[in-house]
């Protein structure tokens, strides 16, 4: 990966973390992005001590906001002519609605519409980079989901798993799109399912305490953040994967999905109301 650059969100924890730390060790320029400056600094610091890569960065956003996926890919082309890797980390499971700064329910602005974004926002830089990857962290908790477009956001009947499930079939279905969308410019695009790892992840931010009891107990029975991470960095870096695009990968190997992750008509649809949302009315579909 010397040469290579790679924009990773959510890099501060868990497996963005992990996934950073395999990047960089690897030998990658890294870009690591996260919502605290203290913390987004103390890892930069952490990750070049402990890898030996000096090439390692950080930018600070709040990736539920619209606003700030766009400044984020304006300061990552002011400090970078390239990006050969992107990968699409950041997300969070909210036990009850909240809304973000947009007025976007938060499980559909962070997990689905922000990687939405902040591709369109950076898509001629990957293209002008390619070969050049695009790696969208998806779950196998999409099997549960379906797209509910007449209730997107959780208005009407709000499930704190079903608004997860749903964002993460919609990163399997844009990752869908996007690999039809660059076809013939060799970037590629593809999901990944980290499987159950024992991270922060539905620890953060005010849960109720049966919550947090059930958590800390089911950590018991998960993998390490760095066990979590190797699909994600397998995909970024991998020749074994070179022009493959499209697929949703477990154990770094092609997994199955279900049938709605594989509805062509589905994600072209989520993909123009995915423009609408972001006030972009279609200006990114092929």
């Amino acid at each position: 990966m010397l040469g290579k650059v790679c924009l990773l969100t959510g890099g501060t924890r868990g497996i963005g973390r992990e996934t950073a730390r395999g990047l960089a060790t690897l030998g990658a320029t890294v870009v690591v992005t996260g919502r605290d400056r203290a913390r987004t600094d103390e890892t930069v610091r952490s990750l070049a001590a402990e890898t030996g890569n000096p090439a390692i960065t950080g930018l600070v956003a709040d990736m539920s906001r619209q606003a700030e996926v766009v400044r984020l890919a304006a300061d990552f082309r002011a400090a970078h002519p390239r990006l050969d890797v992107l990968v699409n980390n950041a997300g969070a499971i909210f036990e009850t609605r909240e809304t973000s700064a947009d007025g976007i329910e938060m499980t559909w602005a962070l997990n689905h519409l922000a990687p939405f974004r902040l591709v369109h926002e950076l898509r001629d830089l990957i293209v002008a980079s390619a070969p050049a990857r695009v790696v969208t962290v998806a779950s196998a908790a999409h099997r549960i989901a379906r797209i509910d477009f007449d209730d997107l956001e959780g208005a009407r009947r709000y499930g704190a798993w079903t608004a997860y499930g749903q964002s993460k079939l919609a990163n399997i279905l844009f990752t869908v799109e996007l690999a039809r969308q660059f076809q013939g410019t060799r970037v590629t695009a593809n999901a990944v399912h980290p499987g159950f790892v024992a991270s922060n992840f539905g620890l953060e931010g005010q849960r109720p305490a049966w919550m947090q009891m059930g958590w800390q107990f089911l950590r018991l029975f998960a993998r390490s953040p760095e066990a979590g991470a190797q699909t994600s960095i397998y995909l970024a870096s991998s020749p074994d994967v070179e022009g493959i695009s499209g697929m949703y990968f477990a154990d770094r190997k092609p997994a199955t999905t279900n049938g709605a992750a594989r509805d062509l008509g589905t994600a072209r649809r989520l993909w123009v109301v995915s423009a609408a949302q972001c006030g972009l009315d279609g200006a990114i579909t092929a």
